[in-house]
């Protein structure tokens, strides 16, 4: 009995050990791997509207804005320049724990992206997501055969980093679920890069890939099949004329399929973006520029009934988001924090 008893704490100690380091050792990362991670942690069907695509999403739409001012319980659950064959694949994912009324598709990665195997930040979009067949399925379309192990298990990856860890590592073993739970995606940037607005026109309609165009008509179809609104939009940027040439093309399926779809680079003076205040890079909205794109996009998703949840039980953890961005907002000019 007390050899058995020896091993069973011995197996336990090790186990605890392997999931210890497994936590410490993994990347996190605000543009794609903590965007998958928090999903699990927030209270089951309690999204409303999660937006979807690259970088400009988790950037550009200020998920702590819409909450205080329009009761909108919404999540950037994106990646850093994700191509469509994967947000298919995290579209599947959300509604394992989610039911959300409405989708909104940010869409610049088809329109800048053109490659079938999109290497360059490919981690972001697989880091933090849960081992299931859907995963393997996301892998086998979005790596070449010869590299699928290059990327499979996670931890094959990422088991090196002892150098390269430091203090927030650790903390994250520390991180409560109400901590986790305040965690909707948003990623604020704060620099500030001085542009000049473009002013692009083209009625050429071209540049949508095969692939692109396979895994947004499936994306239109699967949230079709289960009664979601799918909203097509394009996070304001820096626009040239190939991209426009996409977005033309991408705007006939739209109406094809009898979808809305906004490009919201069209409506620079509507929003109030400044070129000289506004943005954090010629890709990206800063705070400044996310808070001015989030009020204007507030107002056409409390528009399309999306309901109101604010003083509704179940949802203090956006309450407690917006704490949390304030005061990263607050110490970020105040130089405090980096």
């Amino acid at each position: 009995m007390k050899k058995n008893l020896t091993r069973i704490i011995f197996i336990l100690l090790l186990f605890f050990s392997l999931i210890t380091i497994e936590q410490v050792l993994k990347i996190k990362s605000g543009h794609g791997i903590n965007q998958k991670e928090g999903l699990y942690a927030q209270p089951k069907n309690s999204i409303d509207v999660a937006f979807m695509g690259t970088s400009h999403v988790h950037c550009g739409i200020n998920t702590a804005l819409l909450w205080e001012e329009y009761g909108i319980a919404g999540y950037d659950y994106s990646g850093a320049e994700q191509p469509l064959w994967m947000t298919y694949y995290y579209l599947k994912e959300l509604l394992k724990y989610q039911n959300p009324q409405m989708i909104v598709l940010d869409l610049y990665g088809p329109a800048r992206f053109k490659d079938d195997y999109q290497y360059e930040w490919i981690s972001e979009n697989i880091y933090g997501m849960k081992f299931s067949l859907n995963k393997l399925e996301m892998l086998s379309a979005s790596v070449e055969s010869h590299k699928f192990f290059d990327y499979f298990p996670d931890f094959s990856s990422y088991h090196s980093r002892y150098d390269e860890l430091n203090d927030e590592d650790f903390k994250y073993l520390f991180k409560s679920k109400e901590e986790s739970a305040a965690f909707k995606g948003y990623t604020p940037y704060i620099k500030t890069f001085k542009m000049k607005e473009p002013a692009i026109s083209t009625n050429e309609r071209r540049g949508l890939t095969e692939k692109s165009e396979k895994y947004l008509r499936k994306i239109i179809q699967y949230t079709k099949e289960r009664d979601i609104t799918l909203v097509l939009i394009v996070v304001p940027y820096l626009i040239t004329a190939e991209d426009k040439e996409t977005y033309n093309q991408i705007m006939d399926i739209a109406k094809e399929e009898e979808l809305i779809f906004i490009d919201y680079n069209e409506y620079y003076k509507q929003i109030d973006l400044d070129f000289s205040t506004d943005f954090n890079d010629d890709s990206h909205l800063n705070h400044l520029g996310s808070t001015k794109f989030s009020r204007y996009l507030g107002i056409f998703l409390s528009g399309s009934d999306i309901p109101d949840k604010r003083e509704t039980p179940g949802y203090e953890s956006w309450d407690e988001h917006v704490a949390v961005i304030n005061e990263y907002i607050g110490k970020s000019h105040t130089g405090s924090q980096p």
